[in-house]
This record gives structure tokens, C-alpha cells and sequence, in this order.
């Protein structure tokens, strides 16, 4: 008789020569990809959290490799894979030669889902959903949309920061996207304000609801939804921190190393906005479910 223990080396060098072929393919296509990006648009501040975003969809799926190996043992390959890998692979054919990024990238997401679906079936493709989706965060979006979509970001996080700060009594006025505060003029940039800071701290949110993993539908959605007006009020403390360190120190102190660590006060903001209104739902909902009780009932 064959114990458990003797029989996973086994299982994994199974694993590993089933997919060795695939690593080996997926490398000859993406690595000179990923090579470009870390050269150019991931060496950005709009973009540096692109790498970050691309380690952690990797580590997910690492996390979800055992469960999903155990959950498609014994089921058939999906036939579907092969229209998805049909997708995959003219988009990166297309964005490689036209440079064409979100095409290159995002053909990744479709390749690595018909392969999954082709060799271990739905039930596999279903455990890895999440890793799948998170790295949608990663991929360079077009830079007329962002352009777009960033100015009246910009605008609305400089004209709240604007007014709170004047409600409590700084000399502070606003031109556009430009903060006049005492003798200082801020220009709100697209790294403080804009669509990528966004799609960061979505990429948070929604990380951090895959961690804690909620049994309460409710609860899961209501927070989805405000991950939205969290990141918008993270990125008004920023511009706010930033103004108030250049006014009370100069403006050596908010472009220099300050300036770095008002990126850590936005990230550790939002995430203390998100665990501070997921308790808030929590005790909403504890409190919705106590009031259904009867009385005397104990929840």
C-alpha cells in the first residue's frame, strides 16, 4: 500500500510535467511583454503599481492551486477552451505587432483561461476566477480614456480638498487643477488624482474582500459599492496632506520625501476607510439580524 505522503511528490511531478510545456510557451511569448513594461510604462508613477497587481494575481492563483487541482480531479476538459484560447491568441498577435498594449496584456487573462478550461475544466477555471480578474488591474489602459477620464477626477478631488481646507481656516483658493495655499501653487497631477490611483485602490478593495471572504451577500456588495467613494475620499486626504505639509514646511518638503510618503498615507488610508466601513456593515448587519430575532432569542 502506497501512503498519502509517498504519493504527493508523485502528484506533483505530475503537475509539473503537464504543465512545463504550457510555462515553457507562455514564457517565449510574454517575457520579451513584461520586459517592455518594466521599461516603460511600469517604471512610471501612473503605472508602478502594475507589477505589484501582476505578483499578486500570481501568488492568488498559487494559493488556489491546490484547491483547484483537488476540485477538478476527475472531471473532463471543458470544450469551451478552445473558443476563449481562439480570443487569446489573435489579441496578443494584434497588440504585439501594432503595440497596442491593452490587446497584448489583457490577451494574457483569455489565453491562461482556455488553457485552464482545456486541461483541467470549468470546475478549475471557477477556483482561479478571482486571480484571473485581478489581473485586469494590470493592464495599461489607453491613454486618451485615461486623459479623459482624469481631468474631472482631478477637478472634483481639488475643489473638495479646497473647500475643507478653507472650511478651518487656511488661505488656500483654487484655479482649475492648481491649489494656491499662502505663497505656494500645487498642481494636482494625474499620480495624486487620477484613473490609475483608482484602479489601485479598487484593486485593494476588492483584495481585501477576497481575504476576509464574508458569508454575508449583503455585506460583500454593500462594500464592493463604496470601494468607490473610499478611494475618492483617500485620494482628497492625500492632496490635502501633501498642501499642508508644503505650507507648514516649504516646498522642498512636499516635493521631495514627503511627497513619496503622502503615497503611503494614501494606500494606508483607504485601507483603514475599507476596514472602518466593513465594521461599520458588520454591525449594521448584526444589528438588522438581532432585530428580526424574537425577544429573548439569541442570535
Amino acid at each position: 500500500m502506497t501512503s498519502p505522503v509517498a504519493t504527493q511528490p508523485r502528484a506533483l511531478q505530475t503537475q509539473l510535467l503537464l504543465w512545463l510545456p504550457i510555462v515553457v510557451g507562455l514564457a517565449a511569448l510574454y517575457v520579451p511583454s513584461f520586459i517592455g513594461l518594466f521599461r516603460g510604462v511600469w517604471s512610471t508613477d501612473a503605472q508602478a503599481h502594475g507589477p505589484i497587481v501582476f505578483g499578486i494575481a500570481c501568488w492568488l492563483a498559487y494559493r488556489k492551486w491546490p484547491a483547484m487541482w483537488a476540485a477538478s480531479e476527475g472531471k473532463s476538459p471543458s470544450a469551451w477552451g478552445w473558443p476563449v484560447f481562439a480570443v487569446g491568441l489573435p489579441l496578443y498577435a494584434i497588440g504585439r505587432s501594432q503595440d497596442i498594449l491593452l490587446f497584448e496584456i489583457g490577451s494574457l487573462i483569455w489565453l491562461l483561461a482556455g488553457i485552464v478550461l482545456l486541461t483541467r475544466g470549468s470546475t478549475a477555471l471557477k477556483a482561479q476566477w478571482f486571480a484571473l480578474f485581478f489581473m485586469l488591474f494590470m493592464i495599461p489602459l489607453p491613454g486618451p480614456l485615461v486623459d479623459a477620464l482624469t481631468m474631472p477626477m482631478k477637478m472634483a478631488v481639488s475643489y473638495v480638498a479646497e473647500h475643507i481646507l478653507y472650511a478651518v481656516g487656511y488661505p488656500i483658493a483654487r484655479t482649475g487643477v492648481v491649489l494656491q495655499i499662502g505663497q505656494y501653487k500645487l498642481l494636482v497631477a494625474d499620480a495624486c488624482a487620477g484613473l490609475h490611483t483608482l484602479f489601485t485602490l479598487e484593486a485593494l478593495g476588492l483584495l481585501y474582500l477576497n481575504i476576509v471572504r464574508h458569508d454575508s451577500f449583503v455585506r460583500n456588495v454593500t462594500l464592493a459599492t463604496l470601494i468607490v467613494p473610499i478611494s475618492f475620499t483617500a485620494n482628497v486626504i492625500r492632496v490635502m496632506v501633501l498642501t499642508l505639509i508644503t505650507y507648514h514646511f516649504g516646498d522642498e518638503a512636499g516635493q521631495g520625501f514627503l511627497h513619496g510618503f503622502a503615497g503611503m498615507v494614501l494606500f494606508i488610508t483607504a485601507l483603514l476607510l475599507i476596514i472602518a466601513v466593513d465594521s461599520a456593515i458588520q454591525w449594521w448587519v448584526r444589528r438588522s439580524d438581532a432585530a428580526r430575532l424574537p425577544k429573548g432569542a439569541t442570535p
